[in-house]
């Protein structure tokens, strides 16, 4: 048997070093490498976009069935028409030639392509899924074209800016030429605070404008529960953001050859199953039962909270901030339903509040050598890693500057669109399912579905939180 595996090994050995033997003689090491690392970011780009499918089914899933197809639509219409304005003007304003104050890029409007053409593939995911992580907070209760209207803002103004920002050659890059905070700025390794606070703060505000779906809220105040149709669509969906999580962290490497992609893989493996772990516990606690959906959003609250730190931590600290954020996501939900903020999907807490935990998380455990080894100034990390309070002050700057701009940017789109336009459906048209009155059919046309949720008198479409 030794024999027989020692032969395969020398054979694949064979096959695989003798053709790489010719591409050498042919074309240069760097050449190779280059060609090598973008078929790795084209792959993780493309892992990234699966990942809409799985905001689809957790956002059906953790809805009703009248809305299902709504919320397909909306996801569907995230990544075209976030495509298309990342292209126009979002990278422009994220990666152009030309810096206004550090602020903001301009510069390469409608992408031209050349040799960026892979780095803008794997940007536009990431931009689409700032946009979608809206679409679920504000679910079952908002106009279609709408919606339509402030998905470009985000995909080409919002994200885009707090991408030079933090990404790009911004204010607080660390690779920028010169950073005012010292050695090095905020490190956000795959998107913690530059998608998924983004998102998370961008639903937060939407939310507040919109108002709760009829019947949430009982006379009092009180939140009612308003269970999805399918969990196991939701299950499903998370297994698949879970999946395509791999290309949104290891792909931030931006390179195969000579980068550290499995230690990456594995610390977000780590949190991930942590975050599932204490999340279902805390709602245990909490709430008598495990929760399903809880645990659930778990998972994606421990990816979130390692987002930030993916790279810059080892895998003891990423079990740890995977398990906090497990906690934090269930203490989020509960509290946010509780303070009139109505969020079917949780997506708020579990991107916002988890997102937040993550950039904060990096300053007190980054790994002084793992910052040292991805190109960056030595002497950096977290503060109970060794590094002092200096990389937590700059996340805690970081941190406030992008719920600052996101939120206010955020509210202003979503007002003067309400005010201009209309952002909510009547409440014949909630009662009835986005499906049918803003496109035209069901998701499910073989079934009946119930119109209400609470007796008629609970639906009165004025009443303790306004709508």
């Amino acid at each position: 048997m030794k024999r027989r595996l020692m032969l395969g090994s020398v054979i694949t050995a064979l096959l695989v070093v003798g053709p790489l033997a010719g591409v050498a003689s042919a074309q240069t090491i760097d050449e190779v490498a280059l060609a090598v690392n973008e078929v790795w970011l084209i792959v993780a780009a493309a892992l990234v976009m699966l990942m809409q499918a799985g905001f689809a089914l957790v956002e059906a899933g953790f809805t009703r069935a009248k809305n299902a197809a709504n919320i397909v639509m909306k996801n569907f219409m995230d990544f075209s028409v976030g495509a298309l304005a990342y292209w126009a003007f979002g990278w422009a304003l994220a990666y152009g030639g030309t810096e206004v104050g550090r602020f903001v890029a301009t510069g390469d409007w409608f992408f031209s392509g050349g040799e960026m053409s892979s780095f803008w593939f794997f940007q536009v995911v990431f931009a689409a899924t700032a946009a979608t992580i809206v679409s679920g907070a504000v679910a079952e209760r908002v106009k279609f074209s709408g919606y339509l209207i402030y998905t470009p803002f985000i995909t080409g103004l919002i994200y885009p800016i707090v991408t030079n920002w933090v990404w790009g050659n911004g204010w607080l890059s660390p690779f920028a030429a010169e950073s005012p905070f010292g050695p090095t700025g905020m490190l956000d390794f795959a998107g913690s605070g530059v998608v998924h606070l983004v998102g998370g703060t961008a639903a937060l505000a939407g939310v507040l404008v919109v108002g709760p779906r009829l019947g949430k809220y009982d006379s009092e105040g009180r939140p009612r529960a308003i269970p999805g149709h399918s969990l196991t669509l939701g299950a499903l969906g998370v297994f698949i953001l879970w999946f395509g999580w791999y290309g949104f962290n290891a792909g931030s490497t931006l390179a195969a050859v000579g980068a550290d992609i499995a230690s990456v893989a594995v610390t977000t493996t780590l949190a991930g199953a942590a975050g599932a772990m204490t999340a279902m516990f805390t709602a245990w606690l909490v709430q008598g039962v495990p929760d399903v959906g809880m645990t659930l959003n778990g998972a994606l609250a421990g990816l979130v909270g390692i987002t930030a730190g993916a790279g810059y931590v080892t895998n003891g600290p990423a079990v740890l901030i995977g398990a906090i954020a497990g906690a934090i996501v269930v203490l989020s939900i509960l509290a946010f339903d509780r303070g009139g903020v109505d969020d079917p999907v949780g997506a708020i807490s579990v991107h916002g509040t988890c997102g937040a935990w993550g950039v904060l998380a990096v300053g007190l455990f980054a790994d002084v050598g793992l910052v040292e080894s991805l190109g960056l100034s030595t002497g950096v990390g977290g503060l109970f890693m060794g590094g002092g309070f200096g990389l937590l002050g700059t996340q805690l700057v970081g941190l406030v500057a992008i719920i600052g701009w996101t939120f206010v940017t955020s509210f202003i789109v979503f007002k003067v669109t309400d005010a201009l336009h209309g952002l909510r459906v009547t409440p014949e048209e909630e009662r009835q399912g986005l499906d049918r009155s803003e496109h035209g059919g069901n998701a499910y046309p073989e079934f009946v579905f119930q119109e209400t949720i609470a007796p008629p008198e609970a639906l009165d479409p004025v009443g303790s939180n306004g709508h």
